[in-house]
């Protein structure tokens, strides 16, 4: 995993390297920011081991989870030159109530035959990314951004869960109750940012965002691409974003993943 980080990280290197710096009417002395707000609407992946009487209960969000209770996502950028800085926080509340089902596993086995559970299952995540950029390029409507920085994964995860039917194979403090694990993961990030505009006066744009990382998670990557539209008070678009972490072995968060539509409002001033 670690190989494929650091061929990630080239690859990105090569890219900014590849693009060529230009000095025109797009790069300003002048302080310049922005703020986006975002709908997003994602579905929800990963496991969590949660220890009870000397056994792991293993349950996926995914085969839980089916509603959002509360989203928000927001950017604020700002510019100065070629030099900037931004940040990008996604805080997230989605649970979900399963009955007699058999998406459990004890210590990493299926549930015995004739066995199932009722499952309570809550998960509150807050996503930081803070980072500084270097505007490698700009042209109307088109910009590439390089940047660097760190994103900050603080997750708390509640279940509650009982087991009926077969149970006399499954450990006693096993059987049912409920377990809260909280973590937070910090990872440095590097990655490439930007637009490509096209269309009549460039007012259609093909928004774009890529960064990888690592440090208390074995691997982070985020990505996101869509189609938008110029206005004279900002732009709108829509976009597909995805976010992805896999732990270090032996963590009780082992994975977890974001993938679903956005729609997004951006403010200048």
């Amino acid at each position: 995993m670690r190989q494929k980080f650091m061929g990630a990280v080239a690859a990105l290197a090569v890219m900014a390297a590849l693009v060529p710096v230009r000095a025109n009417a797009q790069i300003s002395d002048q302080w310049q920011f922005s703020g986006t707000l975002y709908g997003y609407f994602p579905s929800i992946g990963g496991a969590t081991k949660f220890p009870a009487g000397g056994t792991d209960v293993d349950v996926s969000a995914d085969k839980i989870i089916d509603s959002l209770k509360f989203v928000f996502m927001g950017t604020l950028t700002a510019q100065k030159g070629r030099w900037g800085a931004f940040t990008d926080v996604l805080y997230m509340d989605v649970g979900g109530t399963k009955s007699n089902t058999r998406d459990f596993n004890i210590d990493g086995r299926p549930l015995p035959v004739g066995a199932s559970g009722t499952a309570n299952l809550d998960l509150k995540a807050t996503v930081w990314t803070l980072a500084g950029s270097y505007r490698a390029l700009a042209e109307p409507g088109t910009n590439v951004d390089i940047f660097a920085g760190a994103r900050l994964l603080d997750i708390k995860t509640t279940l509650n869960w009982q087991f009926t039917g077969n149970i006399d194979s499954i450990p006693v403090g096993a059987r049912g109750g409920e377990k809260e694990i909280s973590k937070n993961f910090w990872d440095g990030v590097v990655g490439v940012k930007g637009r490509v505009g096209f269309g009549d006066e460039r007012r259609w744009f093909v928004p774009y965002y890529l960064d990888i990382g690592t440090g208390n998670s074995e691997l982070t990557w985020q990505a996101m691409g869509g189609i938008g539209y110029s206005f004279g008070w900002g732009d709108a678009f829509a976009a597909y974003r995805y976010l992805d972490y896999k732990m270090k072995s032996g963590s009780t968060i082992e994975d977890l993943s974001l993938s679903g539509p956005m729609i997004a409002a951006v403010f200048r001033w």
